[in-house]
C-alpha cells in the first residue's frame, strides 16, 4: 500500500483570486450560467487540441483526465454564477491530486498533464469569449473571466507539482522498502528469518578471513534436529514449522552477537563461533546448543502437545580453504553424532571423511540392492520349551552384495532406518515371509511366523494396508503371523501406534514386544497395547549363569508375563544351563544358537523335517534335563 501522504495546502477559491466590481458581477454570473451548457463543448475542444498534438495517453488515463476537465469546467461555471467557493476548492483539490498521482505513478508524463491543463484553459477561454460575444457583454468582461480562468489554472499547476513530488517521494520510499524486502528474502530463510545458506556461506568466508588475519580460532557447529521427519509425519507440517521456529529462536538466544547463526534448509542449522565464544573450547558451545533445546516445546495441535526436541551436533574447528569445506566437515561430524545415538555432539577428525565416504557408498549400494533384489530372508526356529518342539520361525533379513558377499544386519539395517528405505524393504520382508510360511504350512508344517517391524513402518496407516495385502496375497492364516515390535518403537507415539496395532490385531494377527526389558515402557503403557507375547532380550538370558540377580530378574519377567496372561519367549539361548533355568521358570518359548542358527529356506525345511530324530537323540522333555 502507498503510505499516507501529507495533504497539500488548500487551494484558494476563485472568489479569493478575483473580486469583480459590482457592475461586472451580473455579467460574470450570466457567463457562468451559459458556461454550464457548454461543458461538453469545452471537453471536445480540449480533446481535439490534445489529438492534434500527437501525444496520446492510454484510453483509461485519457478518460480520467477528461472527467477532471468536465468537473473543473462545471465548478468554474458554478463559481462564476455565484455558487459556493467551497465546491470550487474541493474540485480543484481533486484535480491537482489526481494529476499528481497520474504523473507520479507514470500513467502519464508530467509535462503532458500540464499541457492538457493549458489546453483546457485555452478551450474554456475560447468558449467564454464566444459566449460573451453572443450575449453582448463586451470584451472587458471576457478578459476578466479569462483572468479568473488563468489564476485558477496557475494554482492548479503549482499544487499539481507539489502533489507530484509528494507522490513520487512516497513511491520511491515504497520501492526502497520492497527492494529491501526482496534483498532480505534472497538472503534469509522465510520460515525462521535466519540467514539462509547463501548468506551464511558469505559470513563464514568473512569469518575465515578474520581468523587467518588475526590468528584466532573458528568453529562451525552443524545442528540437525533428531527424528524431525517423525514430528512432521505424526503431528503435521504446521507443527513441524512451529518446532523449527522454536529451535531457531532458542539457538538465536544462545549465540553471541559476534557469532553467526543460519538455517541451511530442512531441519539443519549452523552456528559459526569465533574467537570470544571459543575461549573455553568448542565443546562448551556445543553443550550450550544441546542445553538450549532441552526444555519442552509446546506445539499448537488439537492436544496442545509438548515435545522435547534433541539434536545431533557436528563440530569442525580450525582453518579451512573455504566455507564449504568447513561446513562439510561439520556435517560429517554431525552424522557421526547421529550414528552414536543422537542428542550429542562429535568433533570432526580426519578419518571421518573416509568413513563418510564409505557410508555414502554403502547407502548407494543399498538403494541398488532394493532395485536389484539382493535381499533375502533366513529363518530361525522358535520352540515350545515344555515339549521341545518347533512352533514357528522368525524371519530375518540378509543382504547378498555382488562384491561384499553376505552383509550382516548390524552393518546395514541402521542405515535402512536412517534413509527411510526400511519402509520399502520392510514391506517386501512381510510379503516374502508370509508367502514362504504359507507354502510351508500347505506342505504340512504347522508353524507360525514372526516378522520384525520398524518404527518407520508404524509411522503411517500404510502399514495396516501392507499387512492386509501380505496376508491376502499369500493366503496365510492371520493367526499364524506375529509382528514383533520393540519397546522403544511402541513409545514413539503411543496413541497412534496403539490405534494401528489394534487395527492389525482385529485381522487376527498376534503382537509381540521384542527386546522386552531394555526399553522404557511402564505397565500402564503396556496395557494400552493389544500384546500377545513378551520376548525377553538376550542380555537377560546371558546373566542367568553369571550371578543370582540374573535368575531373579528372569523370574520377575516370566511372572510378569503370566500375570498379564502373555506368552513369554526367551531369545538368545546358547547353552544347556540357560535352557534348564528357563524351563524351570516355566518360560513358554525360546530360540537361540543352542537349537539352530538362522537358516536359509532349504536348510530350514531340512531342519524341520529332521527335528523329531534330532530331538530323540539330543533332547529330553524332562524339564530338569
Amino acid at each position: 500500500m502507498t503510505p499516507p501522504r501529507p495533504q497539500p495546502a488548500q487551494t484558494p477559491g476563485p472568489d479569493e483570486l478575483v473580486t469583480a466590481p459590482d457592475a461586472a458581477e451580473e455579467a460574470i454570473r450570466r457567463l457562468g450560467e451559459a458556461l454550464r451548457d457548454r461543458i461538453e463543448d469545452v471537453s471536445e475542444r480540449t480533446k481535439a487540441r490534445s489529438q492534434a498534438s500527437g501525444q496520446q495517453l492510454d484510453p483509461t488515463t485519457a478518460e480520467r483526465v477528461a472527467q477532471i476537465g468536465r468537473a473543473s469546467t462545471k465548478a468554474l461555471a458554478d463559481w462564476m454564477a455565484g455558487g459556493s467557493p467551497e465546491r470550487g476548492r474541493e474540485t480543484g483539490r481533486q484535480a491537482f491530486e489526481t494529476y499528481g498521482q497520474l504523473a507520479a505513478q507514470r500513467l502519464a508524463p508530467l509535462n503532458e498533464i500540464a499541457k492538457r491543463c493549458l489546453r483546457w484553459r485555452d478551450a474554456v477561454k475560447e468558449v467564454l469569449a464566444e459566449i460573451a460575444a453572443e450575449l453582448g457583454l463586451g470584451e472587458e468582461v471576457a478578459l476578466r473571466a479569462g483572468t479568473m480562468v488563468q489564476k485558477t489554472i496557475d494554482v492548479t499547476l503549482v499544487r499539481m507539482c507539489e502533489c507530484f513530488e509528494i507522490e513520487r517521494h512516497g513511491a520511491d520510499e515504497e520501492l526502497d522498502r520492497r527492494q529491501q524486502e526482496l534483498s532480505f528474502m534472497a538472503t534469509h530463510d522465510s520460515l525462521t528469518g535466519l540467514p539462509n545458506r547463501a548468506l551464511i556461506i558469505d559470513r563464514t568466508e568473512q569469518a575465515l578471513a578474520r581468523a587467518r588475519r588475526n590468528k584466532t580460532p573458528l568453529a562451525a557447529l552443524f545442528v540437525d534436529v533428531d527424528n524431525f521427519k517423525s514430528i512432521n509425519d505424526l503431528l503435521g507440517h504446521e507443527a513441524g514449522d512451529e518446532v523449527l521456529r522454536a529451535v531457531a529462536a532458542r539457538l538465536d538466544g544462545m549465540v553471541r552477537s559476534t557469532d553467526a547463526l543460519g538455517r541451511l534448509g530442512g531441519d539443519e542449522f549452523v552456528v559459526i563461533a569465533e574467537a570470544l565464544s571459543l575461549e573455553a573450547g568448542p565443546e562448551l558451545v556445543a553443550d550450550r546448543v544441546l542445553e538450549a533445546l532441552g526444555e519442552p516445546i509446546r506445539v499448537s495441535t488439537d492436544r496442545n502437545t509438548s515435545l522435547t526436541v534433541t539434536a545431533s551436533v557436528g563440530v569442525a574447528v580450525g582453518e579451512r580453504s573455504s566455507a564449504e569445506e568447513l561446513l562439510r566437515d561439520a556435517d560429517i561430524a554431525m552424522y557421526r553424532a547421529k550414528w552414536g545415538g543422537k542428542n550429542r555432539y562429535v568433533l570432526f577428525e580426519s578419518g571421518m571423511e573416509e568413513a563418510q565416504r564409505s557410508r555414502t557408498t554403502l547407502e548407494m549400494d543399498l538403494r541398488d540392492a532394493v532395485r536389484n533384489e539382493e535381499f533375502f530372508l533366513v529363518y530361525q526356529p522358535t520352540f515350545d520349551l515344555r515339549e521341545m518342539d518347533p512352533t514357528g520361525v522368525e524371519a530375518l533379513l540378509r543382504w547378498r552384495h555382488p562384491t561384499r558377499g553376505v552383509v550382516q544386519p548390524n552393518d546395514f539395517i541402521p542405515l535402512l532406518e536412517e534413509t527411510g528405505l526400511v519402509v520399502e524393504v520392510g514391506r517386501w520382508v512381510l510379503q516374502e515371509a508370509c508367502r514362504q510360511c504359507a507354502a510351508w504350512r500347505s506342505g504340512g508344517q504347522e508353524i507360525g511366523l514372526a516378522v520384525n517391524v520398524s518404527g518407520r513402518q508404524l509411522d503411517t496407516d500404510d502399514f495396516i494396508d501392507d499387512v492386509v495385502h501380505a496376508l491376502a496375497a499369500s493366503a496365510l492364516d492371520p493367526e499364524a503371523l506375529t509382528l514383533e515390535i520393540t519397546e522403544t518403537t511402541l513409545m514413539r507415539n503411543v496413541e497412534e501406534t496403539a490405534r494401528r496395532l489394534l487395527c492389525v490385531k482385529e485381522l487376527g494377527v498376534k503382537i509381540a514386544i521384542d527386546d522386552f526389558g531394555t526399553g522404557y515402557s511402564s505397565l500402564a503403557h503396556l496395557q494400552r497395547f493389544p500384546v500377545d507375547a513378551l520376548k525377553i532380550d538376550r542380555s537377560f538370558i546371558s546373566r542367568l549363569t553369571q550371578n543370582p540377580e540374573g535368575a531373579a530378574l528372569l523370574h520377575t519377567l516370566v511372572q510378569l508375563g503370566k500375570a498379564l496372561a502373555l506368552e513369554t519367549l526367551a531369545e538368545g539361548i546358547e547353552n544347556p544351563e540357560e535352557l534348564s533355568m528357563l524351563r524351570n521358570e516355566l518360560c513358554d518359548s525360546g530360540q537361540g544358537f543352542l537349537f539352530a542358527r538362522p537358516l536359509e529356506v532349504a536348510a530350514t525345511e531340512a531342519f524341520l523335517r529332521n527335528w523329531e530324530a534330532t530331538k530323540a537323540a539330543q533332547w529330553s522333555a524332562d524339564p530338569t534335563a
